[in-house]
């Protein structure tokens, strides 16, 4: 995965994220959002980084874990659909990723 940052006036920054030739995983989008969620000062104690630093990881591994869950349920639920259009070869496929 590669990652691009542009820094713009008045605090707005953009981050671009590409990879080659497959979509992001679900740990790296848990990532993101993780960046989103948790921010820590630059005047933090080192007890303080510390303990943001072992929440940011607990949280990325939950964020994770649930979006695997949404990726399997979304899965079941489009190879349901192909399955009850009659195109089961295709619905197997599905069913296999």
């Amino acid at each position: 995965m590669n990652l691009m940052s542009m820094d713009f006036a008045q605090g707005w920054k953009v981050d671009v994220q590409t990879t080659d030739n497959r979509g992001q995983t679900p740990e790296e989008v848990a990532h993101r959002c993780v960046d989103k969620i948790v921010d820590v000062s630059d005047n933090a104690t080192p007890e303080v980084r510390e303990q943001a630093r072992v929440y940011r990881e607990n949280l990325e591994k939950v964020i994770a874990h649930y979006m695997k869950q949404a990726i399997r349920s979304d899965r079941t639920t489009v190879y349901n659909a192909i399955k009850d259009s009659g195109h089961d070869k295709l619905a197997e496929y599905i069913r296999r990723l």
